[in-house]
């Protein structure tokens, strides 16, 4: 069995400070990805025996950012989507190995009063048709904060947020042509009923401690790969970061 893990941790440097090393080995992932790092490059050293690192900066500082730490070497690396407009903010590292593609994706948030949604719906469509042409070749995972809770299970108040970032309709719409293109939310694969479980709460009004969430980090894997699946979890018990991180565990 092989466990991935992905978890958004709002700035490691500040996670190292809440336990970020003691999660990292307790989860001993095959594959642990990160996303919002929150670095450029030096500005941290991890000693991570037996894994490989590999880091997608911003360019601008303090800001986004991914990372994949993998225990199996890939057979090659690609950092970002070749796409000029998309590729200056760190959001995206692919490795490939030699059954499949696995990507680390941190996608852009569409911001209060959704002053960034037409950009997040050009990178909607891009980063998809990235996804399916690596398809052609292998299958894909993709994991991160992909910024929309896609059904109303999917978050606390449902209503109240309606046309705020991360429930508009435009991006559920677009989570609907992810999964309508031959690919599987593992999460709702094997939990497509479970309640009041979610990988995101805001920092205010105690929203944790009432778990007043969203479920917006995910594992989104080719259809092919369905009957290699295991299992799908939400690391709730974890702290350190806003979000807690994801796993998928595959055969």
């Amino acid at each position: 069995m092989k466990r991935f893990i992905s978890w958004n941790v709002n700035g490691l440097r500040a996670c190292m400070g809440k336990g970020f090393m003691e999660a990292f080995r307790s989860l001993d992932a095959d594959i642990f990805c990160l996303q919002e790092t929150k670095l450029q490059a030096g500005q941290i050293e991890l000693e991570l025996p037996g894994y490989h690192q590999f880091w997608n900066y911003a360019e601008k500082k303090g800001y986004s950012g991914t990372a994949i730490f993998t225990k199996e070497e890939p057979v090659s690396v690609c950092y970002g989507i070749g796409i000029e407009e998309h590729d200056h903010e760190g959001r995206v590292i692919t490795l490939e190995f030699p059954d499949y593609y696995f990507i680390t994706v941190y996608v852009p948030n569409s911001q209060d009063g959704l002053a960034r949604l037409d950009y997040r719906m050009t990178w909607e469509d891009d980063f998809l048709h990235y996804v399916k042409k690596l398809e052609e070749h292998k299958p894909v995972i993709y994991c991160g904060d992909l910024n929309v809770a896609h059904r109303e299970i999917d978050l606390k108040n449902p209503s109240s947020n309606r046309h705020n970032a991360g429930f508009t309709d435009e991006e559920r719409a677009k989570m609907d042509t992810v999964l309508g293109n031959g690919l599987i939310d593992t999460f709702r694969y094997f939990y497509p009923d479970m309640e009041n479980i979610y990988s995101w709460w805001s920092y205010r009004f105690k929203a944790r401690e009432r778990n007043a969430g969203w479920r917006i980090d995910y594992f989104i894997v080719s259809d092919s790969l369905r009957e290699s699946l295991k299992d799908a979890k939400i690391h709730t018990e974890i702290t350190g970061s806003d979000h807690c991180p994801v796993e998928l565990d595959i055969f």
